[in-house]
Order: structure tokens, then C-alpha cells, then sequence
């Protein structure tokens, strides 16, 4: 396998990252016009058509989905490391203002309804993230504006529904298909006519104002979010742990069993839902014509009834129903949204695990749990260098590491949506440092439960520093370099690692050989993005139901994992 480090340098990316770090330096507020050049400059992947006068519906819907629906009405976005940092400012955010979230991007925010959105960052990848997205909001805001000064069908965007001749005339006039149209109508909803009669009637003229950005604010903000959680589970400091960065739902959904336990009042909503597509993959898993889950059909369906009016009171029967499992919740209402769950080993009960958790694994596991003293500590996969912080305070306070185990989502160069990826090599933008390491997983570990993809192990990962920094020029160093699993925490965590077990600093820009590590480390990843093929990613939609699946897969093998290891921690005389 391939060792280089590669060499991904770019002026056009380094000028936009050095504009925007020195403006935010600046107490007062910056212009994102003024940095419309150097990100229209860069060439990113994901704004390809930043330059042209016809709108990237791509870039603008991948925007949309990161940010807050209440961007239309937006002025100004602040950006802090907590609520005190907000407080200190000037921006009360207690009192009188607005909790908004965005589809597809965890990040705490909070509106004034006068144009000002707060942001809780983590870290400098937070920065990273948003400044570029606001960027390329602003940019093809713009675009839509000037075509819509220039259309009369501007002129009758309330009657725009069901009017499919007028929707047509302004699908051409806007230079996007009809399907773009529909997709940006998707994410608007109710406010569709609404928002679009916004962007005919002015400009998008955003501000953005750091409020600070030290590394040691960075450090404490983590150091609060990790005290919330031990203040209620003082245990932590002198139990081992198991370390584990996924989501929220698939490991309690795997250990707890409550979809399960709720089999019938969920099959019942789906008979009532009115989902033809669902129902009829229902139909064709009980009638084995496809190779589709149960277990992973009943946990998706659990997701959505949680989401309606009547089946949002099972999100609390299921935090109880956890509860007596030994599975504690915990948010961090002061500081940046990354949820965590303690979960005590010898309190779960073996037989309403998910079946395929014990398959094959000796009888006698689920006997030894009860005598376990382990802990599993599972977070919400953080963004960027925020799993640094994190896995730096949680080893620094825990009882002892037993394994850490990352998985989430990732873009592949060379598979498609749903595969599942297992690098042992990992080059970190952040650091430049290239990681050696034995991955505890292989393909044979995921392959049984992954339904749709397929497992692609031995392979090469690369850690970036945001999503709209990368150009063809990377991606095509990348390639060349057999780098095909691009994501952005693998990095990140495994400076933490190397921390973990040597007396000093991660290094910088070198080779780093963690094979002498003395725990477990095992990173897994599921293509949600197939930038290459210019293939579906998730600007574009969501992994929905087919996603489930992959995410899934790689849990079990996680879970399994820690089960047969705590087997033989607790076999050991002594």
C-alpha cells in the first residue's frame, strides 16, 4: 500500500482560508461579500458553478440544508463557543430568543426574529463549515435575485401553486429544471411563495463576527460540555470505558430493543401512514423477496412515528424505557450540540438486544454482562477538530480506555452510496500527518449485515478541514494517492489517540505509526457522497431507509465487537 504523504497544498484554498481568518480577527462585523472572490476562486467541488451567472441549485440546496430555515430573515450571524460567550457579548440568548435548527447539520443556534442568528461553534472546523456555506448561500441568493428582476413571472410568485404553466415559466427563467424548483420547494415548504418573493425583492447582504476563537476558548467549552455529563455520572472517573463516536439512535436502538418492543404500534402507523413505498418494502421483507432487515425496517419506522403529532409522546416512554437499562442521556443545553449516552453493561439485558448482536458469540456472554464493570460512552459524531477536544478531555478524566470506536459518514472515490469503508491509513488535513494504524475491523466483520452496499476494507482515508474546502486538484491527489474515503473526524481523533498513549504533542506533518497503541481503535465508514461520479450526495436528498442500513451494519460490527471483547476482559482470573 501506498505510505507517501500527500501533498495537497493549494494557493487558491490557503488565500480563501487566510482571508477569511484575518477579516474574523476584526471586532467588528466582516461583509461576506468580501469574501465572494476568494471562495468563487477556490474552484470547490461543491460550488463549481460559484462564477457563472446561472445558478448552482447544487451548492445553494446543499447550503439550505446546513443552515436554519429562518436564513431568509437573516442580517447578521454571530459565532461563540458557548451561551456565556453570547452573554458576554451582548447576545442574550436566554431571553427572548428563538432555538432554530437545520436539517442536516447539528449545530445550537439561536434567532432574535431582527436578523441576528447565533451560532455555537466547537471548533475551528465549525469556522471551516459555516463561513464558506454562508458564502455560497449569499452567492447563488444573488444569482436567483438579478434573474428574478429580470422575469414578469416574478410578478405572480404568489400563484405559484399548482400552476404548473407559471412554475414551468419560472424554472426556464431561473435557468434550472423543474425538478431543482421542486427540490427547493421540498425544503421551504409553507414558506416557498414567500421566500421566493424575498429573494425577488432584495439582495442577500450577510455579516458574520467571531466572538472568539482561542484555542484555550476551544478547550473550555469542551471541559463544560464533558463536566454536564460526569457531574450526573460520577462513575466515569474510575470505571473503563469504551469509547464510541456513531449517533444517537443506532446503538440504544441495538442494545435496548424498544422498536422492537413496540413491534405492533409501529406496524400499525405504517398501515395508517399512507406510504405506499414503505409499506410495499414491508410486504416484500415479510414475503423474503428482499434481503432488507426487520430489525432495521422497525428502527426507521420508529424514527418517523416519533416525528408525528401522536407518536411523539414514545420519544420520552423510550428515554424511560432506557433508563432502566442502565442507558442516561445527556445534553449539553449551555455549549455546542453534540449528545452523549452513558450506558452500563451490567444493566442491559442480553435478551431484547437486536438478534444479530449475539449471533455466533458464545452462550456464555450474555451471562457475564451482570459482573461487567464497563461503560460504554457513546456521542453524536462531532464536526471536524471537535473530536479532538473531545476524545482529549474524555480520555484525561475517564477511569481507564478500553477501545475507541469512530464511525459515520464519509464521500467515496470509488464506491457508491450505502458501501461501507475500512481504512487503516488515514492522512489528516488538520495535523498533515499520515496515520498508520491496525483497524480492529475487516470486511468479514460488516459484510453479514450490510444489506445494499458492499464493504470495501484496506482502504486509504483522508481527513479534510471542511466540506466546501476541497478542489479537483485535491480530489485528484487524492486518487492518484489511493485516498478514496473522505470524511473529517478520523483525523482529528486519532491526534487524540497518539496523545493517548505518548508523552507529548501530536506531531505535525509527519508519517505516524500507531500500531503500538494499547487499546482498540476501529474507524468505520458509510459513503453518504460519490463526489467523482458527480453521483447523489446529500445536498441532493437523504440516505433515508438505504442509509439505515449501512449505518446499522457498521454498529453491529461495533457492538459485537465490544461484547466479544468484554467476554474475554471478564473471563480473565482476577
Amino acid at each position: 500500500m501506498e505510505r507517501t504523504v500527500p501533498r495537497t497544498a493549494s494557493e487558491e484554498v490557503e488565500l480563501y482560508l487566510r482571508t477569511y481568518y484575518s477579516l474574523l480577527r476584526s471586532t467588528a462585523t466582516v461583509q461576506i461579500r468580501t469574501l465572494e472572490e476568494a471562495h468563487a476562486g477556490m474552484g470547490s467541488l461543491l460550488h463549481l458553478g460559484a462564477r457563472q451567472s446561472r445558478p448552482d441549485m447544487s451548492a445553494f440546496i446543499y447550503s439550505l440544508l446546513r443552515l436554519p430555515a429562518c436564513m431568509p430573515d437573516v442580517k447578521l450571524v454571530v459565532m461563540g463557543q458557548s451561551i456565556q460567550v453570547l452573554l458576554r457579548e451582548g447576545y442574550d440568548v436566554e431571553n427572548g430568543w428563538q432555538v432554530v435548527n437545520a436539517p442536516a447539520r447539528r449545530r445550537r443556534s439561536f434567532t432574535d426574529g431582527r436578523g441576528t442568528l447565533a451560532q455555537i461553534i466547537a471548533s475551528r472546523s465549525d469556522i471551516d463549515d459555516l463561513v464558506p456555506m454562508l458564502t455560497a448561500y449569499q452567492i447563488e441568493w444573488n444569482k436567483l435575485h438579478v434573474l428574478l428582476q429580470q422575469t414578469p413571472a416574478a410578478r405572480n410568485l404568489h400563484q405559484l401553486k399548482g400552476n404548473d404553466s407559471l412554475r414551468q415559466e419560472l424554472a426556464e427563467a431561473l435557468e434550472i429544471t423543474i425538478e431543482d424548483l421542486e427540490r427547493l420547494e421540498s425544503i421551504w415548504g409553507a414558506r416557498f411563495e414567500e421566500n421566493l418573493q424575498r429573494v425577488a425583492a432584495a439582495p442577500c447582504s450577510l455579516e458574520i463576527r467571531l466572538l472568539s476563537g482561542s484555542l484555550s476558548d476551544y478547550r473550555r467549552a469542551t471541559r463544560s460540555w464533558w463536566e454536564n455529563i460526569e457531574e450526573s455520572s460520577p462513575n466515569l472517573r474510575n470505571r473503563p470505558v469504551y469509547f464510541i463516536s456513531s449517533n444517537i439512535h443506532s446503538v440504544v436502538n441495538l442494545l435496548s430493543g424498544f422498536a422492537l418492543y413496540k413491534r405492533n404500534e409501529l406496524l400499525d402507523y405504517l398501515k395508517n401512514s399512507g406510504n405506499i413505498e414503505l409499506q410495499r418494502e414491508w410486504q416484500d421483507i415479510q414475503a423474503s423477496e428482499v434481503l432488507s432487515s426487520q430489525e432495521n425496517f422497525l428502527y426507521y419506522l420508529l424514527k418517523k412515528f416519533q416525528q408525528t403529532d401522536e407518536g411523539s409522546r414514545l420519544v420520552q416512554e423510550q428515554y424511560a424505557y432506557e433508563r432502566e437499562l442502565g442507558i442516561q442521556r445527556f445534553r449539553s443545553a449551555q455549549y455546542f450540540d453534540v449528545e452523549a449516552q452513558v450506558i452500563e453493561l451490567a444493566r442491559l439485558k442480553p435478551e431484547r438486544f437486536d438478534p444479530r448482536l449475539l449471533q455466533g458469540i458464545s452462550a456464555e456472554c450474555p451471562t457475564q454482562l451482570p459482573g461487567s464493570d464497563g461503560l460504554l460512552l457513546n456521542i453524536d459524531y462531532p464536526l471536524g477538530m471537535a473530536a479532538y477536544h473531545i476524545l482529549s478531555v474524555v480520555a484525561e478524566s475517564v477511569g481507564s480506555i478500553l477501545g475507541v470506536y469512530v464511525l459515520g459518514k464519509a464521500a467515496t472515490l470509488n464506491g457508491v452510496i450505502g458501501d461501507a469503508m475500512i481504512s487503516n491509513v488515514v492522512h489528516d488535513e488538520h495535523s498533515q500527518n499520515t496515520y498508520l494504524f491496525g483497524n480492529c475491523f475487516t470486511a468479514a466483520d460488516v459484510s453479514p449485515y450490510l444489506t445494499y452496499g458492499t464493504v470495501l476494507d484496506n482502504q486509504k482515508a483522508v481527513s479534510v478541514q471542511g466540506t466546501f474546502l476541497q478542489t479537483a486538484h485535491y480530489m485528484d491527489v487524492f486518487y492518484r494517492e489511493g485516498y478514496t474515503d473522505i470524511e473529517m473526524e478520523a483525523g482529528p481523533y486519532l491526534s487524540a489517540v497518539y496523545e493517548m498513549y505518548r508523552p507529548k504533542r501530536h506531531p505535525i506533518n509527519e508519517i505516524v505509526n500507531l500500531y503500538g497503541v494499547p487499546f482498540e481503535v476501529g474507524i468505520l465508514h458509510y459513503a453518504s457522497d460519490t463526489p467523482l461520479s458527480k453521483g447523489k450526495n446529500l445536498g441532493a436528498g437523504s440516505l433515508s431507509y438505504y442509509g439505515l442500513d449501512a449505518t446499522y451494519a457498521v454498529s453491529i460490527a461495533v457492538l459485537r465487537r465490544i461484547l466479544c471483547k468484554e467476554q474475554v476482559r471478564l473471563s480473565r482470573p482476577g
